[in-house]
């Protein structure tokens, strides 16, 4: 510790600690908040294989789906900061698998929102009774998705090659990710 006049002098850091995020179960009207931050994500095309033209109703369906289906919010006060739903991959013999799917508003980005929201998830689905947690389209390129996948345990157990069309990269591969509960 430095000293100053003989006296030590505390190290305070400069980064404001934040306190985890209340993660909640969203309702139908927290929607209007929800539909900007998949619109923006959507539209830049660069995460996920949704259409960039998807209209408002189709969304909701998607990300407000009917029970087994849920969809969780971490907030900040007023402030949503991100959301994710899960529900089964596929019905019948598959349902046993749960399905993801992440978005972080961009000012949130980079302050652990999405680790947080895929721990809550591989939580959630372990109450739900799955027995793992697959994603059936990563894309390849969204790098800070699939290193946090592997560092939560998820392994890439399949590839699409050239299964998704980046703006900006062209051509990239679509990952299989795993994570068994």
């Amino acid at each position: 510790m430095p000293h100053l006049r003989g006296k030590p002098t505390p190290i305070v850091s400069r980064v404001t600690p934040r306190p985890d995020p209340a993660i909640r179960r969203a309702a139908a009207d927290d929607w209007p908040r929800i539909w900007p931050i998949f619109r923006e994500v959507t539209v830049a095309g660069d995460t996920f294989v949704y259409d960039p033209q998807t209209d408002e109703a189709t969304a909701r369906g998607w990300w407000l789906g009917p029970p087994p289906n849920q969809t969780w919010l971490a907030v900040d006060g007023d402030a949503l900061l991100g959301f994710y739903t899960l529900g089964p991959n596929h019905g019948g013999p598959g349902a046993h698998i749960a399905n993801a799917s992440y978005m972080v508003d961009a000012p949130a980005r980079g302050r652990g929102i999405g680790r947080r929201l895929v721990e809550h998830s591989l939580e959630q689905a372990r109450v739900a009774g799955y027995l793992g947690v697959q994603f059936n389209a990563v894309a390849a390129s969204n790098v800070w998705a699939v290193k946090l996948y592997q560092d939560l345990g998820f392994e890439t157990i399949g590839t699409v090659p050239d299964g998704f069309r980046h703006p900006e990269q062209g051509l990239v591969d679509l990952l299989i990710m795993f994570h068994p509960l």
